[in-house]
């Protein structure tokens, strides 16, 4: 299974310095079996592409969907029978970057456990596993909270916690990420329809979104100039995490 999906992702700041914007990005959706279309492949050059070594472990050496099995089974989720998914961001020409990109866990068709493998343009990462204690499935109104352990953005402290909604339909893609700082923060979401990759809208995202993921570095450093012309507050690079995965919860569990 491979899906394409076209979605729309908006970004509102919080704050004193607010600053809201919205643009379209391409995503695709597989379980990694073989079967797509001629314009994308998997770990090797193409017009879009899906390496392993980008996902599922350190930045540039990943192990893909065996890494997220191992991390499944060390917290207790029995991956067999389980679906295993990946929503990401394809090279395109072999560029890569991924603000974010979703490891995902199905049972009977609902996600029960995710992780939100997250990149930043200082060159690190940090991923953020989120299920309930029980593994039952993950409604869309249920908030999963993790701790902030990473710099993303130069004008955030690591500080303050990220709020996950989490909803993976049939038909569509529905997620909710509310970073809360006391009264700073970024509200973000990722939202867009499934529908089968095929060769004709790949062809149609590369001439309507030229470049790919590129096009998503450009749009990061140009917003970061309107904050920076706003005078929002501006931090250095700041040390990358200990560790690569924080397990997250939800309220209620968390007030056990």
């Amino acid at each position: 299974m491979l899906e394409h999906i076209q979605a729309k992702t908006l970004h509102a700041r919080r704050g004193g310095v607010k600053n809201t914007f919205q643009y379209g990005v391409d995503y695709v959706l597989t379980d990694f079996t073989e079967a797509r279309p001629w314009l994308i492949s998997r770990n090797r050059f193409n017009l879009w592409s899906i390496w392993d070594k980008h996902h599922g472990g350190a930045r540039g050496a990943g192990r893909g969907v065996a890494w997220f099995r191992e991390v499944l089974a060390e917290r207790g989720f029995a991956p067999e029978g389980a679906q295993l998914l990946l929503l990401t961001q394809p090279n395109f020409l072999s560029f890569n970057f991924n603000p974010v990109s979703f490891w995902i866990a199905l049972r009977d068709g609902a996600p029960c456990a995710f992780v939100a493998e997250v990149n930043s343009t200082f060159g690190q990462r940090h991923c953020y596993f989120c299920a309930h204690d029980d593994f039952r499935p993950i409604k869309s109104s249920e908030r999963l909270m993790a701790t902030k352990l990473m710099h993303v953005s130069p004008f955030q402290k690591i500080a303050g916690q990220y709020a996950f909604n989490f909803a993976l339909t049939a038909e569509a893609v529905n997620i909710r990420i509310s970073y809360e700082n006391e009264d700073q923060g970024v509200l973000a979401t990722l939202s867009g329809k499934r529908a089968v990759a095929t060769s004709r809208s790949l062809l149609w995202a590369a001439f309507r979104r030229p470049l790919g993921a590129a096009r998503v570095v450009a749009l990061i450093h140009w917003q970061a100039l309107v904050l920076y012309v706003k005078r929002a507050p501006f931090l250095k690079k700041q040390p990358a995490p200990t560790s690569l995965m924080s397990d997250g919860q939800s309220p209620a569990e968390a007030n056990k």
